[in-house]
């Protein structure tokens, strides 16, 4: 909250009110901004309508408060492609695929998708062949399902009502209640398994990335046939990836800085 008898400019105060809409899980009501802040209501009132006037909020479908709009979604998902393209993202991919001998890459969430940022390969002729910038879907793939475990329960229940649960394979999870219960399970044990759910024959594992807030901002995965790698296998190289993660997130966390 903010100090008593507090002056700042229209811009910083502008910047308090979408840090707080951001960290919120659902829509936040001018009112309730202006407790958080302590600032007063009409002032509260100016700014969030300025900045529904550029773009970066909105109200929410229901209408019963505020909420990030797309362009800022497009903003933050640029700054991140950004850092992974300058910070030394691929060097980090790199040793981790020599040390695991598996594809692997990074992607975020990006609406109901997961957008891959950057993907190194293995040497085997058998992989599945993926480039930065494809897009896959959350519900069958290790690092789309860390990514929905990541969100707070209520934000979670949102998107996944919301989400187009196609079958893949005889694996995909298509009901809602069971993807949720899976990614409760996730969130706790602090990694995905992908087993054959998007593509028979290939298996995925997947950890989260974190900025200094402890926030997942992304995902790290592995991707391999099962022929080669066995489910047990693959969760044996959970802890290489949460240290190739710690790694990548300090480098972004310096690139940001910098």
């Amino acid at each position: 909250m903010l100090r008593d008898g507090y002056v700042g400019s229209a811009l910083g105060k502008a910047m308090l009110v979408l840090e707080k809409v951001i960290d919120r899980p659902d829509p936040v009501s001018i009112g309730a901004l202006g407790i958080w802040l302590g600032l007063p209501k009409q002032t509260v009132h100016r700014l969030v309508h300025q900045l529904v006037d550029e773009g970066l909020l909105c109200k929410s479908i229901k209408g019963e408060g505020y909420m990030v709009a797309p362009r800022l979604m497009r903003l933050s998902r640029r700054i991140l492609e950004r850092a992974v393209d300058e910070a030394p993202i691929r060097a980090i991919l790199a040793d981790l695929v020599e040390n695991i001998g598996e594809t692997c890459n990074i992607g975020i969430l990006d609406k109901h998708e997961v957008l891959y940022l950057e993907r190194v390969e293995c040497a085997w002729q058998l992989r599945m062949q993926l480039q930065p910038g494809s897009r896959m879907p959350l519900h069958c793939t290790g690092i789309g399902k860390m990514l929905l475990a990541s969100l707070e329960a209520r934000a979670r229940k949102r998107l996944v009502v919301n989400l187009p649960l196609t079958r893949y394979t005889e694996k995909t999870i298509i009901d809602q209640d069971i993807l949720l219960g899976e990614l409760k399970r996730i969130r706790h044990q602090n990694f995905a398994l992908n087993n054959q759910e998007n593509t028979t024959g290939m298996l995925g594992l997947a950890v989260p990335v974190r900025d200094q807030d402890d926030r997942v901002v992304a995902g790290l995965a592995l991707h391999a046939p099962v022929a080669r790698l066995s489910k047990d296998a693959a969760l044996e190289k959970v802890e290489t990836l949460h240290g190739a993660a710690r790694r990548i997130g300090e480098a972004l966390i310096t690139e940001n800085e910098g």
